[in-house]
């Protein structure tokens, strides 16, 4: 089995490649979505959140995910202690979708913050998807967030330089979609399926 992690910049084009490994047959995970369910309504981490962060959160009885990423991103510790309460949770379901691996499975890991939390040494293989800042900034435009916003959430992130520091490949995606898929159907061809089954 092989355990790949795929990271990269907000904005870059990370779920067109994950969605493109799990067409080629990949069990994709997405940490995201993980921190998600994570502070579901009902969950211990939806307490702990309320018990940081109070009603201001709460929308219609949910976390209102919109105010706690204006409130995680114009401040540190806010974020730090966020994270606190995510990660562990994040990282014991991550755990168990390993263990249930076959040997013959390539798992993706769809994991932003991948440089920030120090987790690169947790992989096999390590990817990260990359673009020219401006095309990012379009993107994420057309996406309904605000300039103020994305310069924010950029900020809050590991450099480009850092990610591709601990990459084993690097997607460019500063052209067609045509072009990502191609690489990402020439490294699962040439580099993962034989690692898999090596």
């Amino acid at each position: 089995m092989l355990v790949v992690a795929l990271t990269g910049g907000i904005g870059a084009g990370k779920s067109t490649v994950a969605q493109c490994f799990a067409e080629l047959g990949a069990l994709v995970i997405d940490a995201d979505q993980l921190a998600r369910m994570v502070i579901e309504r009902g969950t211990d981490g939806f307490a702990e959140v309320l018990l940081r962060f109070g009603d201001e959160v709460i929308l219609n009885g949910d976390i209102d995910r919109k105010k706690l990423a204006e409130i995680v991103f114009s401040d540190d510790s806010a974020r730090a202690d966020l994270e606190a309460i995510i990660h562990p949770r994040v990282q014991a379901i991550f755990a168990e979708a390993v263990a249930d691996l076959d040997h013959d499975d390539i798992l993706i890991y769809e994991i932003p913050l991948l440089a920030e939390t120090n987790a690169a040494e947790k992989f096999d293989y390590v990817i990260t998807v990359e673009s020219d800042l401006e095309l990012r900034k379009e993107r994420l435009l057309k996406r309904g967030l605000y300039i103020s916003q994305i310069d924010k959430r950029i900020a809050a992130q590991a450099s480009q330089e850092s990610r591709v520091a601990l990459a084993d490949t690097v997607f460019y995606n500063n052209s067609d979609e045509d072009s990502l898929l191609r690489q990402v159907e020439n490294l699962w061809e040439s580099v993962l399926l034989p690692q898999s089954l090596g």
